[in-house]
């Protein structure tokens, strides 16, 4: 009993903390912002043109490993990662007026890492 009560417990503090909107890295999980699909193309832009006027973005210019796919959500995604990571992986790092997701899953693909 004293066991489960310990986990309850537990929980219940993660839960506080998350709900204060504080993130919470646990066991060191490594967390990614992206953009949210339902974005428009216009939300997009402005997240790109803000997060690469804050960190270096060359890696989705064409020739470089996260220029493909071609398209604003990607663009968008890497960079909003790039100001994310760089800025310490602070939820309000990761806003973008409402239009970006903290994931848990790694985005990365083929040659395209995210930090």
């Amino acid at each position: 009993m004293a066991k489960v009560a310990a986990h309850l417990s537990f929980f219940l503090q993660i839960l506080l903390l998350l709900s204060g909107g504080t993130l919470m890295i646990v066991n060191g999980q490594k967390t990614w912002c992206t953009a949210k699909p339902s974005s428009d193309q216009a939300a997009l832009l402005e997240n790109i043109n803000y997060a690469c006027s804050q960190v270096d973005c060359q890696i989705i210019q064409k020739g470089c490993p996260c220029f493909y796919p071609n398209t604003l959500i990607n663009h968008a995604s890497v960079a909003m990662n790039l100001y994310y990571q760089s800025m310490g992986r602070n939820v309000w790092n990761c806003d973008f007026k409402a239009s970006a997701l903290i994931v848990l899953t790694d985005p990365s693909y083929s040659n395209c890492i995210y930090a």
